[in-house]
C-alpha cells in the first residue's frame, strides 16, 4: 500500500475507534446511571474502552508518528460527531427550570 492510503486507512481507523469509545461511554451512562452497581459499570467501561483505544493506537501507529496523529485526528473527529448527533435539546437537559417572563 502506498502511504496516503496508509493515512486514510489510519483516519478511518480513529473514527472508528472513537465511535466505539464514545459510543461505550454513551451506553455506560445510559446502563449505570439507573444500575445497583454503578461503580463496576464505570470502572469495567472506563478500562475496557481505554485498553482498546490504546491498543488501537499502538497498532496503527507502528513505528510512524504521522500514522499516529492522522488516527489521532480521526479519533477527535469522532468525538466531535458523537457529540454532535447525540445530543438532546438544551430545554430538555437544563438542570435549571426558566420562570416564565
Amino acid at each position: 500500500m502506498n502511504e496516503f492510503s496508509m493515512l486514510l486507512l489510519s483516519l478511518v481507523t480513529g473514527l472508528l475507534l472513537g465511535f466505539l469509545f464514545f459510543g461505550g461511554l454513551w451506553l455506560t451512562i445510559k446502563k449505570g446511571v439507573s444500575s445497583r452497581y454503578a461503580f463496576i459499570w464505570f470502572t469495567a467501561s472506563l478500562l475496557l474502552r481505554t485498553g482498546i483505544v490504546v491498543a488501537g493506537f499502538y497498532f496503527v501507529a507502528g513505528d510512524r508518528w504521522d500514522r499516529l496523529l492522522v488516527c489521532l485526528a480521526g479519533f477527535l473527529i469522532a468525538r466531535f460527531l458523537f457529540t454532535r448527533f447525540t445530543k438532546v435539546g438544551e430545554e430538555q437537559t437544563s438542570l435549571i427550570k426558566k420562570e416564565p417572563s
